[in-house]
């Protein structure tokens, strides 16, 4: 980018729980949480990202903090703006010269998303200055990230585990086949645990202290080679508000998670029994591609294996495969054609 450079390009990976940009090169220039702080009288963004995240539950009554995206989409149409909008200028508080250069952006969106879903996210873009947006899927996404031939005439599976969906797509002629989207995903697993921690130990916690719990001792198998220590965890006993120290164990959130991850199991399913036979087989061949921060729950890829008799593979680097990927489709713009605009 010099100094007469008038397109910039940004690959941006909009997701329920982290946003990521990328440049064109797929060098990651930001990595944030999906959330900000607003001011409640003037509606103005107060911080975002990380900073927001520690404000979250800890806030008075003149601020509020918000999480734009809900289930992989746009919930809160002005936040969401000014949080692109923000996180653009953040990616490029590098840059320097004379003029504005114009954006091109590619976005990617759930492949589950509606036509009101996919304008809404291309108009906070617009309105966040891209002049040039384009979307991508999200498992077209992690495909490219992964290394795949999107393109050739042969069947690969993804499951993409975010924030807010699980997204389970047969991709093959650069085009998803058959695809399946649950509103089933790492939100739902916290959740899971919150309610588990309030009933099973009397004990209060926030959503910040499950997603601990979650990264710390997450597992959807009550059996595993390496077990986590068991993580303990500081709160108010729900009755009296008196302190407590709960130390909380793997098996115990594979049991409370049991149901959620249940689901995810039913949907892989389904997205296989549409998948067309001749894909089928190159999917048996291949394996199935596990991508996104739900990939790394302790022991999902032996659980899918074992009860889907299929080869299950947690790709390197779940969290940013999918903004990876989308790089890959800027830089190809002229070349891929399922890139919607």
């Amino acid at each position: 980018m010099g100094l007469f450079s008038f397109t910039q390009e940004l690959a941006m990976d909009l997701g329920t729980a982290n946003s990521i940009i990328v440049n064109s090169a797929g060098k990651i220039l930001l990595d944030e949480p999906s959330i900000v702080a607003l001011d409640r009288k003037t509606e103005k963004m107060i911080a975002l990202g990380e900073k927001a995240r520690q404000m979250h539950g800890k806030t008075h009554e003149n601020i509020r903090t918000v999480r734009p995206l809900r289930d992989g989409v746009i919930a809160d149409f002005n936040a969401a703006e000014q949080m692109i909008r923000e996180m653009i200028k953040m990616a490029n508080k590098n840059k320097r010269g004379w003029f504005s250069p114009s954006l091109r952006v590619v976005i990617c969106i759930p492949s589950g998303s509606t036509e009101v879903e996919i304008r809404a996210v291309r108009d906070s873009a617009e309105h966040a200055g891209g002049r040039d947006v384009f979307m991508i899927f999200e498992p077209m996404a992690a495909a490219l990230g992964i290394g795949l031939d999107v393109e050739a005439p042969e069947g690969n599976m993804i499951v993409d585990i975010g924030g807010g969906t699980t997204e389970i797509a047969v991709i093959s002629l650069g085009g998803i086949v058959s695809n399946k989207s649950i509103k089933i995903a790492g939100d739902d697993f916290t959740e899971d645990i919150q309610d588990y921690m309030g009933r099973q130990h009397n004990i209060k916690i926030g959503d910040r202290t499950a997603e601990q719990i979650k990264i710390n001792v997450g597992s959807v198998l009550t059996e595993l080679e390496n077990p986590p220590e068991d993580y303990v965890v500081h709160g108010p006993n729900r009755m009296t508000s008196l302190p407590m120290d709960v130390p909380v164990s793997y098996q115990e959130i594979a049991h409370c998670i049991e149901k959620s991850v249940t689901k995810v199991d039913s949907a892989v399913l389904s997205a296989l029994e549409q998948t067309p036979p001749e894909l089928y087989a190159d999917i048996v061949r291949n394996g199935i591609y596990l991508t996104g921060g739900g990939a790394l729950l302790r022991g999902l890829d032996k659980r899918l294996t074992e009860k889907i008799g299929i080869p299950f593979h947690v790709v390197d680097d779940p969290l940013h495969i999918v903004a990876k990927g989308t790089a890959i489709a800027l830089r190809n713009i002229n070349k891929f054609n399922f890139l919607m605009r």
